[in-house]
Formats: C-alpha cells, sequence, structure tokens
C-alpha cells in the first residue's frame, strides 16, 4: 500500500498533549460530540484560512478520557499553505486551541513517516493510589483510587509472565477484520514517595481495552483477590474473562511514541500494515 504524499503538498508531523477528561475520545465521531481530532481540525482550517478540513493520522487513538502527555500526529498539507503559515502555526493554534489541548512541535516530516504505520511503540502510564484517604484532590483527574492494598512486587511478578509477542485477545475488545496479536515489550510498576503507583506499559501497539484490561487483571493480583499465575493463565486462554476489569480511563496517559531512524521510517510503514499471526498458527510462514 501506497502513503505516498500527494504532489504540491508537505507532511507536518504534530508533537501534542491533552486531558481527556471532556473529551470523546480522539476520534471525531458523529453527533457533535467534542474530540481531540475534530478540535485540532477545526483550529487548523480556521488559522490557515481554508475552505476544506485538512484530517490528522494518529499513532494511537485513545479513548474518551484518556489523556496524552507525548502524543503524535500528522496532517497533508497544502505546500502553498505550509509555506505561509509555518512560522506562525504554533502561536496562532495555541491562540485558537481550547486549554485541554496544546500542540508542541509542528515541522516537515521525512520522508516516509506515517504518525500511525511508522511507529514502532507506544508508551502509556497508569496510576493509581492505594492510600486509604482517597486520591490527592489535585490529581483526581489522573490518579484512580484503589480501595484495597497493592502488593507492588506480586503485580511485577504477575506482569513479567505475559511479556513477549502474544494473541492478547483475553485483554481486547475484539474488531471485525483486526488481529490482537501484540509484542508487549514492559510491564511494571513502581510506587513513589507520595504512594502513587504507576504502571508502564509500552508494546509495539495496543488493540482496543488492552491497557486498561491489563491493569484490572494486575491490580487483582495486587490485592490479593487472584494468584500470581492468574493473568497468565487468562492470556492463555485466548478468549475474554468476565473476571478481567476494564478499569477506568482517567488514569491512563499517552506519554511516548518511538519511531525508527528517518531511513528506516518507509520499510516500518509497509511492515505495520501486515496481518499479523503467530509461529504455527495457520497461515503463517
Amino acid at each position: 500500500m501506497s502513503d505516498d504524499v500527494e504532489p504540491g503538498a508537505v507532511r507536518v508531523r504534530l508533537d501534542l498533549s491533552y486531558d481527556g477528561r471532556d473529551f470523546s475520545g480522539w476520534a471525531k465521531q458523529a453527533g457533535g460530540r467534542r474530540t481531540v481530532q475534530g478540535e485540532i481540525e477545526d483550529a487548523l482550517r480556521t488559522v490557515t484560512r481554508s475552505p476544506v478540513t485538512y484530517e490528522l493520522t494518529v499513532a494511537g487513538r485513545t479513548d474518551a478520557g484518556v489523556h496524552a502527555r507525548g502524543q503524535v500526529a500528522h496532517v497533508d498539507l497544502p505546500a502553498e499553505v505550509w509555506a505561509e503559515h509555518r512560522e506562525k502555526l504554533l502561536k496562532r493554534l495555541a491562540g485558537r486551541l481550547s486549554r485541554d489541548v496544546r500542540i508542541w512541535r509542528a515541522e516537515e516530516a521525512p520522508a516516509g513517516f506515517n504518525a500511525r504505520f511508522s511507529a514502532i511503540w507506544r508508551r502509556y502510564a497508569y496510576r493509581v493510589t492505594d492510600h486509604p484517604g482517597g486520591v490527592d484532590p489535585l490529581l483526581r483527574g489522573h490518579v484512580l483510587w484503589h480501595d484495597w492494598p497493592l502488593d507492588v512486587d506480586a503485580m511485577n511478578a504477575a506482569s513479567e509472565r505475559l511479556l513477549g509477542e502474544h494473541d492478547f485477545a483475553a485483554y481486547c475488545k475484539r474488531r471485525e477484520g483486526a488481529t490482537t496479536i501484540r509484542t508487549l515489550q514492559r510491564l511494571s510498576w513502581e510506587r513513589d514517595a507520595a504512594g502513587i503507583i504507576t504502571a508502564t506499559v509500552r508494546a509495539d501497539a495496543f488493540c482496543h481495552n488492552m491497557v486498561r484490561s491489563l491493569v484490572g487483571a494486575m491490580l487483582f493480583v495486587g490485592d490479593g483477590h487472584r494468584p500470581v499465575e492468574w493473568p497468565a493463565k487468562v492470556l492463555a486462554a485466548g478468549v475474554r474473562d468476565s473476571a478481567v476489569h476494564v478499569v477506568r480511563p482517567h488514569g491512563l496517559t499517552l506519554e511516548e511514541v518511538g519511531y525508527p531512524a528517518d531511513g528506516l521510517l518507509a520499510a516500518r510503514n509497509r511492515e505495520a500494515r501486515n496481518k499479523r499471526t503467530l509461529p504455527g498458527a495457520p497461515g503463517c510462514c
């Protein structure tokens, strides 16, 4: 599949962040719901005084209520529009966008770059506290309160058993025609001095609800409701388990998206479009 930029257009990489609490997710939706994509596309159209909407492609679509600190998107702009607005685009967007979404960088992307398909990993953080008094009011929009004491060592032991390439169907909401095979590169937990426990979750890609389902499973291990072996058994079963709770979205933040060196972007773009199968699976080479 070709992803060439149309003649006369420039692909622009956007680095951005947002507080997701008042957004109905990233992707535009019918019915006038407020979304991050819709907000940015409207602002771009306004500040460039364009009669058309320039559509964004994003590294990772976030659900309603999920935040982002290191989101990446791209947009293809007519070369003349980019030339006219590039120097003042950030400042003009800052003046137009609401204060819960910011664009920090807008630069011409290298050849072969695609915000979604060129990415080699995404890193999320999920923050939770088990403090008996609840969540600090100043952090309530970004930290989940779990009202049972949590054993971080047990959560890390359970997490290690899920690393690597697997079919994460048991932790994903299936979508027609989409694979649930992913490579989980990191899943670890750390408690800071203030008692906030942060899960760092990194994978080449994520399927729908995967991070929040993994977190939900690990919380059940951490509070003693399930043994350390349980999340891996759920994974091996390959089907959704009603005991796996999808935790609330407000504790989740997309922290960073990783890309290969510029010379490898186009190859990664092509590779990421191939539907994966596990070794030994029907149809696998």
